[in-house]
């Protein structure tokens, strides 16, 4: 059977397979469509399994919430190469996975890999499909989610971090300041009662000694190491950091002066490079 452009391009706007791979696919089967579109699948899946053991540490970071802002959602969808990443086509395909993921409520990476992408084929399904036409291992990496009287995303330029931000109340605003101290100064808990408490004692650890080789006495050490702590608090943790805006006050402060109980319930960071 004859093989048109105009089939082959139809094949290419289905699958998004590149140009002579749509014509070999038609030729392999003998015109039929579907048959093609199935054999690109396949070849999409024998690229998966042979990319398998690759490093995808390139690729997007996408945060997004619900319409009525009580919920959002960090997905990252990593591939091999900076080059990929920052493809309009892949960029479009991070956005479709992000919306999926805040549209279907998926619980984890495994739920959003189970949901229906298209009407034909689940997410994992159309991420194998797509290494196939790429040519690069792709991988879902993070699902992250926050939900809140009040949510607010911030996507950093460049989409190599992003931020969600559940706060006690509506205040968009203020809630975009606080997710993008976020996204500037990666704190590691909400406050102090968050930090784990082996976190803790390492920081107690390293206090003490760093006061003993300072000459300070053995007994003093530990009262040392936890007034450092509190330093350590003040650094690292959101509601006590000094906000970047103003760092006479802290974040606390800082929503508190909006509305006295305006606070930070939860929030969440991705960052490629972490």
């Amino acid at each position: 059977m004859a093989i048109t452009a105009k089939d082959v391009n139809e094949l290419r706007k289905k699958t998004g397979a590149g140009m002579m791979d749509c014509k070999k696919a038609l030729v392999e089967a003998d015109g039929n469509m579907e048959e093609a579109i199935d054999i690109l699948r396949k070849k999409g899946q024998k690229i998966a399994a042979k990319r398998g053991d690759r490093d995808a540490s390139e690729g997007l970071v996408i945060a997004k919430t619900t319409e009525d802002g009580k919920k959002g959602i960090v997905v990252t969808l990593n591939c091999e190469t900076d080059f990929v990443a920052k493809n309009q086509d892949f960029v479009d395909f991070a956005n479709k996975i992000a919306e999926i993921a805040i549209e279907t409520a998926a619980t984890s990476v495994e739920d959003l890999l189970s949901k229906d992408f298209d009407g034909k084929l689940t997410v994992g399904e159309k991420i194998i499909e797509q290494t196939g036409v790429i040519g690069e291992k792709l991988e879902v990496k993070t699902l992250e989610i926050v939900e809140a009287p009040s949510v607010v995303a911030y996507n950093h330029p460049g989409n190599q971090i992003a931020t969600i931000v559940g706060l006690t109340k509506v205040a968009e605003e203020e809630g975009k300041q606080v997710a993008m101290q976020v996204a500037a100064m990666a704190p590691i808990a909400l406050d102090e009662t968050k930090v784990p408490q082996e976190t803790i004692e390492r920081e107690i650890s390293v206090g003490k000694e760093l006061a003993i080789a300072e000459g300070k006495p053995e007994e003093m050490a530990e009262k040392i190491a936890k007034g450092r702590l509190n330093k350590f608090f003040k650094e690292t943790t959101l509601l006590n950091q000094a906000f970047v805006r103003d760092n006479k006050k802290s974040v606390k402060q800082f929503l508190q002066e909006v509305d006295k109980d305006l606070t930070v319930t939860d929030f969440k960071r991705v960052s490629l490079s972490v």
